[in-house]
């Protein structure tokens, strides 16, 4: 699958640029403030809000409860919102079970933790794969799982998002939660992508 933004002179892509053109024209937005939106859910805000719960859910076990039980309550702890972010629920990948997150209606996805949607998230080929051919999805990104790992797909909407949990990468244990945010990735935290293990820690 592709993570490259449609470029065509067609379709959703060009719509949305003839409408954002018409808007700078009107004078209803400024571009360098749209430019600073993207920019900041792009970069500054982007999974790195995610990663920052991941990482105290693997140091705090009380954290990680509160997580699996409130996800929006135990976000806020950390300062982290938004009505993107107001129905969250968080799963936990474990040996025995791979969480995977679509949204086969649209694109829903928790802007507050994970930044904008990638293009692929977006996809027909994705969003209607990932429920049909979840393994074969999986594969596609380089996950390959055991016969005995289940695999849960959770289907995102307006008023129900998810954060994956991932696996807590072997090798870690003595590294900071700060080291481990920088681990975390958005791929993970969507079940797209499994963790590394790190080496001579």
């Amino acid at each position: 699958m592709s993570d490259h933004h449609d470029t065509s002179n067609s379709g959703p892509a060009a719509r949305v640029k003839a409408l954002e053109q018409l808007l700078i024209e009107k004078g209803l937005i400024e571009p360098a403030a749209l430019d600073a939106i993207v920019d900041t859910y792009e970069n500054r805000i982007g999974p790195r809000n995610g990663a920052r719960v991941v990482a105290r859910a693997w140091t705090d076990p009380k954290f990680k409860q509160r997580l699996l039980t409130d996800a929006v309550a135990a976000c806020r702890e950390l300062g982290i919102a938004g009505p993107e972010g107001g129905h969250l629920m968080a799963v936990e990948n474990t040996a025995r079970v791979h969480n995977l997150v679509v949204c086969t209606l649209c694109s829903c996805y928790p802007w507050p933790v994970l930044g904008l949607p990638p293009a692929w998230y977006k996809s027909f080929a994705y969003r209607s794969r990932a429920v049909s051919d979840p393994r074969g999805v999986l594969r596609d990104f380089g996950v390959e799982l055991d016969d005995e790992v289940e695999v849960r797909v959770w289907d995102s909407s307006a008023e129900q998002r998810y954060l994956v949990l991932p696996q807590r990468p072997a090798g870690t244990e003595n590294m900071s939660e700060e080291e481990l945010a920088a681990l975390v990735t958005r791929d993970s935290m969507v079940g797209v992508a499994r963790l590394a293990p790190q080496k001579g820690r």
